[in-house]
């Protein structure tokens, strides 16, 4: 395994020690960074915010920080009390290079009655006024997000980083709204053009699943295959758009070449479970659960993998594959403990879903669990019939306690259900 696989490993296990059963609620981009605190979002939690110009300062030395002194350019907002107006000079520890006009926002955070400046962020005349003229964070989702839909990818970096970054701290839903109104020309661009960051490529592959045609699918399938053994942030997400426009057929392609393929790069693999995850969470009626259950088994034929897509499989509810996960428990292949407990967390799960709230998932694929009038369990006064994969999680349970009461108890201890 190599460096960077280990790296991602890490990762993967993180994701799956949290959400082992619970649904992958993703409240942001599912294919983005981390989102960050935009510009919009520290202007309105800053007390006070202004433009100022550099005019001079005294460098550090070894026993001080220096100085440097501004003018305030613009006042944009201040607290009630404040007494900031263009033309004052403010003198602030620490010295900030720069030359003579160079223009700076200074956000500041009321300590007591004094204000307490952050780091000087310089910027230019027409990224002030994109900030300025943004949207508060308070409005709705539909009503922002067009007007930084236009500063994707604009020249100024400090507005094409801030515009990428409200698309990275929206959710899913919200960018679906815009998507009569996605540029899909410029996002064909920006999928082929090798200056635009990794980073975005998750979100523009995304977009385009969502306004692209039939003639978009070549040049993602194009993507999606090129022959690489670097990881490739963002493929991910050209993925899952790339499944949004083609459904069952793009899904056999991602099979084939991704997940059957066992000389496939760890990373594009685990890409492709990713895109999986992603149609099964708001993919719709796109593809059946069924038929991205079936996508999801192929890889416990991969060890390394193997808790990876058992937790998966579990939170699809894949309740089929219960004697193939008694079977791999056995397998030396598979005697690894984090596979292990993944199948008592998985069985464990099993005995949960009950029925008693269907998933919306599996009544939209019309995959009703199965009842048997045996076992049966007493749920307030009513005594109701339980599915047949209760009864036989129970089973499994119990004869993996016999063989195997250590790794049993620790999964239990760390169990989480939702």
């Amino acid at each position: 395994m190599t460096h960077a696989t280990r790296i991602i490993v890490g990762v993967c296990v993180a994701f799956v020690a949290v959400a082992t059963v619970a649904p992958v609620l993703v409240f942001a981009c599912p294919f983005c960074n981390a989102p960050s605190l935009t510009l919009t979002e520290q202007l309105a939690g800053a007390d006070a915010a202004i433009l100022v110009k550099w005019i001079g300062g005294t460098p550090a030395n070894p026993t001080n920080t220096g100085t440097t002194e501004f003018e305030v350019e613009e006042v944009v907002h201040q607290h009630k009390s404040g007494q900031l107006e263009k033309g004052m000079k403010l003198n602030l520890i620490r010295y900030r290079l720069g030359k003579s006009g160079d223009l700076f926002l200074l956000l500041g955070t009321l300590g007591g009655e004094v204000l307490d400046w952050g780091s000087p962020l310089e910027v230019s005349r027409l990224g002030f006024e994109y900030m300025k003229l943004s949207p508060k964070p308070d409005q709705p989702a539909a009503q922002r997000l067009p007007y930084f839909l236009k500063y994707l990818e604009h020249s100024d970096r400090l507005i094409g980083d801030d515009a990428f970054g409200e698309f990275a701290n929206a959710s899913y839903a919200d960018v679906v709204l815009l998507a009569k109104d996605l540029p899909r020309e410029k996002l064909r661009g920006w999928l082929t053009d090798k200056e635009t960051s990794a980073g975005r490529l998750g979100l523009y592959g995304m977009m385009l699943g969502l306004c692209g045609t039939a003639d978009d699918v070549t040049l993602m399938e194009h993507k999606i295959l090129e022959v690489t053994e670097d990881f490739r942030l963002g493929i991910d997400g050209v993925m899952g758009g790339y499944l949004l426009l083609t459904g069952e057929t793009g899904l056999t392609v991602l099979e084939e070449q991704k997940l059957k393929d066992k000389k496939a790069p760890f990373s594009e693999t685990y890409a492709a479970m990713q895109a999986l995850r992603f149609m099964w969470q708001y993919g719709g009626n796109r593809i059946s659960l069924e038929r991205l259950r079936q996508s999801m088994r192929i890889l416990l034929d991969r060890p390394e993998l193997a808790d990876l897509v058992i937790a998966d499989l579990s939170r699809m509810k894949d309740w089929s594959q219960m004697d193939r996960l008694m079977t791999l428990y056995d397998d030396e292949a598979y005697n690894v403990p984090s596979i292990k407990r993944a199948v008592v967390r998985f069985l464990l799960a099993g005995t949960k879903d009950t029925g008693e709230k269907k998933d919306e998932n599996t009544k939209k694929a019309g995959a009703e669990p199965p009842l048997k009038e045996v076992p049966t369990a007493t749920i307030g006064s009513a005594t109701a019939v339980l599915p047949a994969h209760v009864g036989h999680a129970l089973e499994c349970l119990a004869t993996l306690e016999k063989k195997d009461p250590k790794t049993v108890n620790e999964a239990k201890r760390f169990f989480l259900l939702k």
